[in-house]
């Protein structure tokens, strides 16, 4: 009894190594967080506009204090929320700035209501900050993160249904313009101008 079972066991074992090979190469689901915001990314850096982040917002993310060159792309919501999409062209601040931002218009002032949150290509919330007419602080991440769930899914579905195939040249016709507007907001603390 007791060789049938070491055969048994040698075998099961002989399987497991198989069994993790097979795994390792089934196929990934077809988009995994990461490889979705790296092709936003990519047809952000192709086809977005040139913008940059106010020095305010650039120190408040820890991204410097001067203005940070980007390219990006911005849709407005029928409710008037501009979610925009935003890449560092500075080569040492890698960066990707992704808000949902409302610009407010008061009698005095005018200024910018919402959130944006600091992350890279990997989808990881490394800074969520809440702006609203007082300026822009930093918040705990988890105090936005379904928001910024949300907002990262928003841009995946916008790049399958304008951009299905990334190419290298810009397409007519899919500009932030032309897609719902690119939003200047002119607030305290944030402003992509």
């Amino acid at each position: 009894m007791k060789r049938h079972y070491g055969n048994f066991l040698i075998a099961a074992l002989a399987l497991i190594p198989a069994a993790l090979i097979g795994q390792s190469l089934a196929p990934t689901p077809r988009y995994s967080d990461q490889a979705e915001l790296s092709k936003v990314e990519e047809w952000v850096l192709s086809q977005g506009a040139v913008e940059s982040i106010a020095p305010e917002l650039a120190a408040i993310l820890g991204l410097g204090s001067d203005r940070l060159p980007v390219r990006l792309k911005s849709f407005r919501t029928k409710d008037g929320v501009s979610h925009t999409f935003a890449v560092s062209t500075n080569p040492s601040q890698k960066a990707i700035v992704i808000s949902a931002l409302k610009t407010i218009v008061d009698k005095t002032q005018i200024y910018s209501v919402g959130t944006a949150w600091l992350t890279d290509r990997s989808g990881t919330l490394r800074r969520t900050i809440r702006v609203d007419a007082s300026g822009a602080s930093v918040v705990p991440n988890n105090s936005r993160a379904a928001e910024f769930k949300d907002i990262k899914a928003f841009f995946v579905k916008k790049l399958n249904v304008t951009a299905p195939t990334i190419s290298s040249s810009p397409s007519p016709g899919t500009s932030a313009t032309a897609a719902g507007g690119k939003e200047k907001p002119r607030g305290q603390e944030f402003k992509i101008d």
